[in-house]
C-alpha cells in the first residue's frame, strides 16, 4: 500500500492573531492575522498610512498590542522593549539604519558588542577580529570592503542597507524585519539589498520585508500581505497572486478607474481650449 506524503508542519517563528493597537480614540491597526515562518520573504505592502510602521513597531516590541496575541515559536509573548525582542531574535533595520556616518564600518557593525581580548584592566577591542570578521561578513554578501576602518558614511546607499542587515544577521537574527530598504537607492544599490535579502533567506532566516514598492517586493517576496487603513486586504502566496493583481489591489482597482475617467475627461475638456488658443495666436501672427 502506497503511503501518501504529508509536508511537515512549520511553526511560525513570530505569528500575530487579531493583534489591535490604539491610541486613544484612534485605531491603527485593527484584528491583524499574520504568520512568519522560517526561510521566506514575507513582503508587507501598504501605502502611507496602511499601518506599516505601527506594526514594525509591535513586531520590534516598541508598542505592545491593544488586544490579541503575539506568538514566538507557538509561545504567547509580551515584547516589552526592543531589547526583548532582540533577545528574541527579532532584529529591525529602520530606515535611519542607526549607524554613525563619522565612524567606521568595523565600530558601526558591532556597536558596543565588540570582541574584546585581555581581562581585568588589560581588556581591549580585539580589533584585529573585529575587522576579519566585518571583511568576512561584507564578502557574503559580494561587496568588498576596502578598509574596515573607513567611516561608514563614504559607503553608497545600497552598501550601507547591507552593512546594517548583516549586522543583525551576524548577531543572531532569526527574523529580520527590514523597513523600506529600497526605497531611496537606485535599481543598481536596490539589487544588492535584494541579493542579500535572498542570502538571508537561503540560510533559513525569516524576512518580513516592508515596503510600498510592489516592483521591489514581487522578485524576491514568498508571501504577500496587503494593508490598508490598518487592516489586512489579504495575504497570498506568489503562485497564487500576479505583480499586476498586487499593485492593483494596493492602489485599490475603484481609485484608478475614477483616476483614468478623471484624467480621460480633462483631456477632452481641455482639448478645445489648446485649439482656440493656437488659433488666436496664430491670428494674431498673421
Amino acid at each position: 500500500m502506497r503511503e501518501t506524503f504529508t509536508p511537515p508542519v512549520v511553526t511560525p517563528l513570530i505569528e500575530l492573531s487579531h493583534v489591535s493597537r490604539r491610541f486613544g480614540s484612534m485605531s491603527a491597526l485593527e484584528d491583524i492575522s499574520v504568520a512568519i515562518n522560517p526561510g521566506e520573504v514575507h513582503c508587507l505592502l501598504g501605502d502611507n498610512g496602511a499601518g506599516k510602521s505601527t506594526l514594525i513597531k509591535v513586531l520590534s516590541g516598541v508598542h505592545q498590542p491593544s488586544d490579541g496575541e503575539v506568538r514566538i515559536d507557538g509561545v504567547p509573548t509580551i515584547l516589552r522593549s526592543p531589547r526583548q525582542a532582540l533577545d528574541c531574535g527579532i532584529a529591525t533595520v529602520f530606515q535611519d539604519l542607526a549607524m554613525v556616518p563619522l565612524m567606521s564600518i568595523v565600530r558601526n557593525f558591532f556597536l558596543g558588542r565588540e570582541p574584546v581580548k585581555g581581562r581585568f584592566i588589560a581588556r581591549r577591542i580585539d580589533m584585529r577580529k573585529a575587522e576579519a570578521i566585518v571583511l568576512n561578513e561584507m564578502a557574503q554578501m559580494g561587496i568588498n570592503v576596502r578598509d574596515p576602518q573607513q567611516p561608514v558614511g563614504t559607503l553608497s546607499g545600497g552598501e550601507r542597507q547591507c552593512v546594517a542587515i548583516a549586522r543583525a544577521v551576524y548577531h543572531g537574527a532569526r527574523v529580520l524585519i527590514l523597513d523600506e530598504p529600497t526605497s531611496a537607492l537606485g535599481v543598481h544599490q536596490a539589487s544588492i539589498v535584494l541579493r542579500y535579502i535572498a542570502r538571508a533567506r537561503a540560510r533559513g532566516i525569516a524576512v518580513i520585508f516592508i515596503t510600498h514598492n510592489i516592483h521591489h517586493a514581487y522578485p524576491i517576496g514568498d508571501v504577500f500581505t496587503l494593508l490598508n487603513r490598518g487592516r489586512v486586504h489579504g495575504t497570498f502566496r506568489k503562485a497564487e497572486i500576479s505583480e499586476s493583481e498586487v499593485l492593483e489591489m494596493m492602489a485599490g482597482g475603484r481609485d484608478l478607474e475614477r483616476l483614468r475617467h478623471e484624467l480621460a475627461t480633462i483631456s477632452i475638456n481641455e482639448a478645445p481650449e489648446r485649439d482656440s488658443g493656437s488659433q488666436s495666436a496664430a491670428s494674431t501672427l498673421r
